[in-house]
């Protein structure tokens, strides 16, 4: 109650100064905060050579330089994601460049990888104890002059304190670097971050997170390129371009990438279609618009192994990543699945 009370009262603040007091907040918190409390057996995922005490994720953009993992572990997550971070320290967009909207349950960025750079990560992961599964969510600097560039440096430089990492080609506020994703550059770019692994000789999982606005062409091309380039899966999706009808708050029409509740329908149909095309070649994390157990089963039964959440934290506290455990194991229990991996795929059989 108390943890809700207080995201009830940085909601009071503007969105970005609401982020920097909960990061600060949590950094002092985090010596006295207790540990999780062990899951339910039936929510364990062995996925991408790791075993997940629960398939609960935090989403990159919550902690993009990696000052509080530790401390959302916590709180109940089975993993979190950090990031997006950049070779160089960038400074992002200008302010304003995230908007609540409130009345949809969704927010709006445009905060185009504002980070304090790879190497402040990695000093800051250096000093931390390895313990829970942690993800490090890796982008291109917006005037970088060779991206796949930034992407082989970033894995270099993370991949010894990551338990994955995630190659981000989807934010819509990095000019051009959706771009990435068409089939030619996508290649040649999983081919750079695959070869810098094999050179390092490490066995890091690596993940590509794409986004919802893409037609059924481009996920062919998307799916075909991820199967034959030596990764162990997707992320699916980041936020999105479009603007739903049904929008409500008076800054819909912000420039940015809308997540939160509307992103809900468009982000798991992208899911669905994507594990028809992979079968189960490759792991898929399922994020976008998750405020409730029944949305994580949702994306689960769609062909997720895992699932992401953020936007929803914002609105409903940390208690929130419990109370989804709690609703995904009534939910498992109900429809007669031991677990969550024979939930995974339901809806396609």
């Amino acid at each position: 109650m108390l943890m809700d009370a207080g995201a009830a009262l940085l909601r009071r603040l503007p969105p970005e100064a609401a982020h920097r007091a909960t990061l600060g907040l949590l950094g002092l918190a985090a010596p006295f905060l207790p540990r999780a409390r062990v899951d339910d057996p039936r929510l364990a995922v062995d996925a991408l050579g790791l075993h997940f005490p629960n398939p609960i994720g935090l989403a990159a953009g919550f902690d993009k330089d990696a000052q509080v993992p530790d401390a959302m572990l916590k709180f109940g997550f089975g993993f979190v994601e950090c990031g997006s971070v950049t070779p160089r320290p960038q400074a992002g967009n200008a302010k304003p460049r995230l908007f609540r909207l409130a009345e949809d349950r969704a927010v709006i960025n445009r905060m185009g990888f504002n980070n304090r750079g790879m190497a402040a990560m990695a000093a800051r992961l250096a000093g931390r104890a390895r313990g829970g599964i942690l993800g490090i969510n890796i982008g291109a600097n917006k005037d970088s002059e060779d991206r796949p560039g930034d992407y082989r440096a970033g894995f270099a430089r993370l991949a010894p304190f990551a338990d994955y990492i995630a190659v981000n080609v989807s934010s819509p506020n990095t000019p051009g670097l959706r771009g990435l994703q068409n089939r030619d550059e996508l290649r040649g770019l999983l081919d750079i971050v695959t070869s810098e692994r094999a050179r390092m000789n490490v066995s890091v999982p690596i993940l590509l997170k794409i986004a919802p606005d893409i037609d059924p062409a481009a996920a062919d091309d998307i799916a075909e390129v991820a199967l034959a380039g030596r990764i162990e899966g997707m992320i699916v999706t980041n936020t999105t371009i479009a603007r739903p009808a049904s929008l409500k708050s008076r800054d819909a029409q912000q420039s940015g990438g809308l997540s939160g509740a509307p992103l809900f329908a468009p982000s798991t149909a992208i899911l669905k279609a994507m594990r028809a095309r992979v079968g189960s070649q490759l792991v898929l994390v399922g994020v976008g618009g998750v405020g409730s157990g029944a949305d994580a089963y949702a994306k689960i039964r769609a062909g997720a192994s895992l699932v992401q959440i953020y936007t929803a934290l914002a609105y409903h506290g940390p208690t929130l990543v419990t109370r989804i455990k709690r609703e995904l194991s009534a939910l498992l229990e109900r429809d007669g699945f031991a677990g969550v991996a024979d939930a995974i795929g339901a809806d396609l059989r």
